[in-house]
């Protein structure tokens, strides 16, 4: 981040903990231990945003490494909301798409609620009506 930040970046997966702590603070669903467990480590790739020794943002990619990646779990504490760390977390992301991401793979991800104008800053579009996103919760 800018040498005025109080802000650090780290590229690396969050701890569990870590991860369901942010994912339920920043208002999305809670996933359990042994999912986290399971899911965590076949990250294609994750960055933290740190305030000091605290986690206070992530956002991580996952997919086949080749053909599909989604952007995923996107998340920043609510009293770091509106620093610009989500807009740093998705830099971090593109320079990864940019550099790793195979020409023809295709990227996408979920937006809620207004984190579609976050996300269309960086290049995503609706894919309506051509396409549709669908989900089956468990």
């Amino acid at each position: 981040m800018s040498a005025a930040s109080p802000y650090t970046i780290r590229l690396a997966i969050p701890a569990i903990a870590t991860y369901q702590h942010l994912r339920v603070a920043a208002g999305l669903s809670a996933k359990t231990m042994e999912a986290a467990a399971r899911g965590l480590p076949n990250s294609l790739f994750a960055v933290q945003v740190l305030l000091g020794d605290e986690v206070v943002g992530m956002g991580r990619v996952i997919g086949d490494g080749g053909c599909f990646f989604q952007v995923a779990d996107i998340a920043v504490l609510p009293a770091h909301q509106g620093k610009g760390l989500g807009k740093r977390i998705m830099r971090e992301i593109m320079q990864f798409i940019e550099t790793e991401v195979p020409p023809s793979a295709y990227v996408s991800l979920i937006a809620d609620g207004q984190a579609q104008e976050l996300y269309a800053q960086f290049g995503f579009q609706h894919t309506a009506p051509a396409s549709v996103g669908m989900a089956l919760k468990r």
